[in-house]
């Protein structure tokens, strides 16, 4: 019960070089120093065997733009389609892992896995990050990440959702307000 999720594409490649995108909804930071990732995967899923053989993948966050290719990835198999092709997402080179990063994407992070643990249900990627790719049109004048720009989606017992209202910042609820002035 821990909703909403964010819903990320992550890709993945074989040694030969076949690739694959995976939709995770199970994905999250683990550590700061150092920055760590972890995602968890289903043994069945085809994506699963690329994970294990070449422990590297790239999360790629989404966007509301790229809700449908989001859906697509996650219901899809990569034995049956390249959904690069059939979600028209475009394939970049990364500089540090033999899996794409995905173009549309807002934010890709490299990771080489450091660890799997075989949980159950799910197999959990534990991951080193490696480099982290922002698009420069979702960064403001100050050079932070504007997450209104990026329009991300997350994932809520099954569907999608759109997110992106400020409501605060970090340590809000304890800053000393300043006294407004009276005037004379």
């Amino acid at each position: 019960m821990l909703y909403p999720l964010p819903a990320v594409l992550v890709t993945v490649a074989d040694e030969n070089g076949k690739d694959n995108i995976i939709t995770v909804a199970w994905a999250g930071t683990v550590c700061t120093n150092p920055p760590m990732v972890s995602i968890s995967v289903r043994p069945e899923r085809y994506s699963y065997a690329m994970l294990c053989e070449t422990k590297e993948f790239v999360i790629n966050l989404t966007t509301e733009k790229m809700a449908f290719a989001t859906d697509y990835c996650g219901v899809k198999s990569g034995r049956d389609v390249d959904k690069f092709k059939e979600t028209k997402l475009t394939r970049e080179q990364a500089s540090h892992v033999g899996a794409p990063l995905i173009k549309e994407s807002p934010v890709s992070i490299e990771c080489r896995v450091r660890e799997i643990q075989e949980l159950g249900s799910h197999s959990l990627f534990l991951a080193d990050v490696l480099a982290v790719h922002v698009e420069s049109d979702y960064m403001d004048e100050k050079g932070k990440f504007d997450l209104a720009k990026a329009q991300p989606m997350v994932y809520s017992h099954g569907e999608y959702y759109g997110i992106g209202k400020r409501l605060g910042t970090f340590g809000y609820s304890i800053k000393k307000r300043r006294k407004k002035k009276q005037k004379k």
